[in-house]
């Protein structure tokens, strides 16, 4: 198996990389733990002592739920992992607070966290608009969570494609005939198809299959070409690594409840 990097945004934002010698099988798993099993803090519960605004308090908690906060992986356990065994302590369970009586958009920058370390990735997300005499005022828990209890626990968007193989002929005796039919973004400055302009995800699929003779498009059902887009509470390189690590986990985990039997 080998692994190359093709792109990291300077953000770890936006990552892509080769995956040679593997299986649909395997892809599938990785991009799978990547959204499902890496953990990551969200609001989990939320009281509320003041909510004048125009949203139920039941909106609110959900909006509130959603906001992606910074993950510290090393400092927080899963609560079901816990040594306090669920009780909730300084180990599983992070106390934050908002306050906002001012007339105007209350946003993720005032919600106050006690560790600093773990807080709002885009602080100017609205969170409610207040007018005149409304006020919100409230204490909310956040938690470690995976996403396949929760979406709002999901640390991103992954996706892959088997890596295509694109063989380019521009000598065609039909390239007249079909050159209409491909997007004008593969041409180069002479008017001739350029085959690294074809090589993006949304540009393979529009030229495969309409002139083999023009442009053929094959796949390597044994590589594959992954996308990886961080929400922004773990960067992208840390997203793929930590699956691996839970991947590894289970496995330990399934392996000493086979020697239990």
């Amino acid at each position: 198996m080998e692994i190359r990097l093709l792109e990291n945004d300077k953000e770890n934002r936006k990552l892509s990389f080769t995956l040679k010698g593997s299986t649909t099988v395997f892809a599938n798993l990785l991009r799978r733990y990547m959204i499902e099993k890496v953990p990551t803090m969200a609001i989990e519960d939320v009281e509320f002592k003041e909510n004048t605004c125009i949203l139920y308090d039941e909106i609110l908690a959900h909006r509130l739920g959603l906001i992606p906060l910074t993950a510290d992986l090393k400092s927080y356990n899963m609560i079901s992992k816990c040594k306090c065994k669920g009780k909730g302590c300084n180990r599983c369970t992070l106390k934050l607070t908002l306050k906002a009586d001012k007339p105007g958009y209350a946003y993720a920058s005032s919600i106050k966290s006690k560790d600093p370390k773990v807080k709002p990735v885009y602080p100017n997300m609205p969170v409610a608009k207040l007018l005149k005499n409304q006020e919100i005022e409230l204490s909310a828990t956040a938690v470690l969570g995976q996403g396949c209890d929760h979406v709002k626990f999901s640390p991103g968007f992954v996706f892959y494609n088997y890596k295509p193989n694109i063989i380019v002929n521009n000598k065609s005796s039909k390239f007249e005939e079909f050159k209409n039919s491909y997007p004008p973004q593969i041409f180069d400055k002479k008017g001739q198809i350029d085959r690294n302009l074809i090589n993006t995800p949304n540009l393979v699929d529009a030229c495969d299959g309409l002139c083999d003779d023009i442009v053929k498009v094959e796949h390597d059902n044994t590589s594959f070409i992954f996308y990886i887009e961080s929400w922004g509470q773990l960067s992208c390189k840390e997203m793929a690594v930590t699956s691996m690590d839970m991947f590894k986990q289970d496995l330990e985990e399934f392996e000493n409840l086979l020697k239990k039997d």
